[in-house]
């Protein structure tokens, strides 16, 4: 039997405190598994090449990019 989420609320509310408490703390968790590894791996793509050196010669830097592209899209 599936349930839609209008139904599991109507049930989730019909459980005891300690039993709902026991569920909210889950779905928390759950949540901030999921949503804390989709930031994490988002925020490092983004500061990829922060921390380079300004003072490369041109070559370096032309070196540094075809690295970049070729990593970023493998």
């Amino acid at each position: 039997m599936i349930m839609n989420l209008q139904e599991l609320q109507k049930q989730a509310l019909q459980l005891p405190i300690s039993d709902r408490w026991q569920l909210v703390q889950t779905l928390l968790e759950s949540l901030q598994r999921e949503t804390s590894f989709k930031l994490k791996k988002g925020n490092l793509s983004r500061l990829r090449g922060i921390a380079k050196n300004t003072e490369t010669s041109s070559e370096d830097a032309e070196t540094d990019y075809i690295n970049y592209l070729t990593q970023k899209y493998q």
